[in-house]
């Protein structure tokens, strides 16, 4: 479903959120040859990435009338704004951009009040949460979940190709939110199960690295745990993801469970030590947490093994 005769450069596009996150997406575009201009609120953040080819918007106002405008904002307040408020993208209905896209991690109530807006004013809305970090964007690692009129996602899917191993587009509306909220649910408990294995088997004597080693090239290995394992082995929460995002992220999921009639069981448990170590207080540092958490529950007390270990990015 991409649009093979696609020819960099040939799309106008604007940026809206140059934070980690975004900055790292928008320079992908503009390294692939595609032309981009970015409007950040703190205007030096935009400024920055002039070193990779995008132009910078002095005003949000300057992107209405390009194609598409990709949104990377941090809450849905921020999204209404740039989008709807005073000044924002949409605020003349008689200058208004082609598409938007909104790669922000945002509600379903949201990105659907969201979508009406540009739907009443003739603006195809996508959403197209991502998996990943700043880290992962750069690595070429980033994945994208994309809902909303097939015919815009055929258009611009090969520009959301460049940000990473691409898109998958799953249908109309906001399913790529659910998407995004299943994969997430599936991310803190995996995480739990990876800490309580691993304590299990540092408990029984054998190193952290070694053992996440075994595991990494075994079957059970995945792109995930490679990547968490140098945090598990070293003891650097340094925050990709806070327990209180997956906290948030967990009772996202039960609400649509609920309303789905989908019983959680394994998902309950993982739940409940993600809010232990919300509770714990230690809300600034990364999910990874729950490894020494885990261990605090094991009586064991974990060291950093202070050794390399490669993440699986690269780099």
């Amino acid at each position: 479903m991409t649009d093979t005769t696609h020819q960099p450069g040939t799309i106008t596009i604007g940026w809206i959120g140059a934070g980690r996150m975004g900055a790292a997406m928008a320079s992908r575009l503009a390294l692939a040859g595609e032309d981009v201009t970015v409007w950040n609120r703190t205007r030096a953040k935009a400024e920055a990435l002039t070193e990779v080819g995008c132009k910078v918007a002095d005003t949000i106002a300057d992107l209405r009338g390009l194609d598409v405008v990709f949104t990377m904002v941090s809450a849905p307040a921020d999204l209404e704004q740039v989008l709807v408020g005073e000044g924002g993208l949409l605020a003349d209905p008689d200058r208004v951009p082609g598409a938007v896209v909104d790669c922000s991690t945002v509600s379903t109530e949201a990105s659907a009040a969201m979508r009406a807006a540009c739907t009443e004013r003739g603006v195809d809305f996508l959403s197209a949460p991502v998996s990943g970090n700043g880290k992962v964007v750069r690595s070429g690692g980033l994945t994208l979940v994309v809902s909303g009129p097939e015919e815009a996602y055929v258009r611009f899917a090969p520009l959301l190709d460049h940000l990473g191993k691409g898109a998958t587009y799953v249908g109309e509306g906001e399913l790529a939110r659910l998407a995004k909220i299943c994969h997430n649910v599936m991310l803190g408990v995996v995480t739990q199960n990876l800490a309580e294995i691993t304590v299990l088997a540092e408990k029984g004597g054998i190193p952290r690295a070694a053992f996440l080693e075994f595991l990494n090239k075994s079957v059970m290995g995945s792109v995930f745990t490679r990547y968490k394992t140098p945090a598990f082995v070293n003891l650097d929460f340094t925050p990709t993801f806070t327990p209180i995002l997956l906290r948030k992220d967990f009772d996202l999921g039960f609400a649509a469970a609920h309303d789905l009639d989908v019983p959680m069981p394994v998902a309950a448990a993982a739940a409940a030590a993600v809010q232990a170590s919300v509770s714990s207080g230690r809300v600034e540092e990364d999910f990874a947490i729950l490894l020494e958490l885990q261990a605090h529950n094991s009586g064991v007390t974990l060291k950093p093994e202070n050794v390399p270990v490669d993440d699986g990015l690269g780099g």
